[in-house]
This record gives structure tokens, C-alpha cells and sequence, in this order.
């Protein structure tokens, strides 16, 4: 099975600058929380990004570009392994980070 979830890793479009500018801090460490935390399988964490993320508000001010992380992650299974497989950063604030979710679903489809 084969589920994709399309998002950004953060995704404010008013903060929108050039394509090649750098991210400022605030993008760097939510994206960093995201990598870290994934890594942990701290889905708690992840759950509940809002008030446990650096910047959450601020990188994701609406969540419908958060929550598709969140419905691949879940199709994993009860146990989800991370990986890694994309990081860049383009117009400054949107982090392109793509995440893989291996794991065992607890229902065939």
C-alpha cells in the first residue's frame, strides 16, 4: 500500500520572500523540531504540534498543509519508522522536507 500526503513542512505563504533566500530561524527550527521529532516517533508530540513546536502558528497559520504528514504517518501503522528522503527550502519560509513512513498497518485493505 501506498498512501501520499501534500503539504509543506511549512507552508506561510504571507511571509513568502525570494525563491533562493534563506530561511530565517524560525523556519529552521520548526523544521528541525519536525525531523527530530519524527525521528523520536514522539506522535504525541506531533499530535499535538500547535503549542509544542517552535513557531508552530507562525510556520503553519492555517493546518491543512500540516495535517497530510499526519494522515501518511497514521497509514504506517501503530509503531511508524521515519525517514528523510528531502530537504530544501525555497521563497525563504517553505521547508520542501519529504518524510517516508515505514511501519505495519494494522488493517489490510
Amino acid at each position: 500500500m501506498l498512501v501520499l500526503g501534500s503539504g509543506s513542512a511549512t507552508h506561510n505563504l504571507g511571509e513568502l520572500t525570494r525563491p533562493a533566500d534563506p530561511p530565517p530561524a524560525w523556519v529552521r527550527e520548526f523544521d528541525t523540531w519536525l525531523d527530530a521529532t519524527l525521528a523520536r516517533g514522539d506522535i504525541d508530540s506531533l499530535i499535538d504540534y500547535r503549542r509544542r513546536a517552535p513557531h508552530a502558528a507562525r510556520n503553519h497559520p492555517t493546518e491543512e498543509h500540516f495535517f497530510p504528514l499526519l494522515v501518511a504517518l497514521g497509514a504506517a501503522g501503530p509503531r511508524p519508522h521515519s525517514r528523510l528522503i528531502h530537504s530544501s527550502f525555497t521563497f525563504g519560509v517553505l521547508s520542501m522536507a519529504a518524510f517516508s513512513f515505514d511501519g505495519q498497518p494494522t488493517r489490510k485493505f
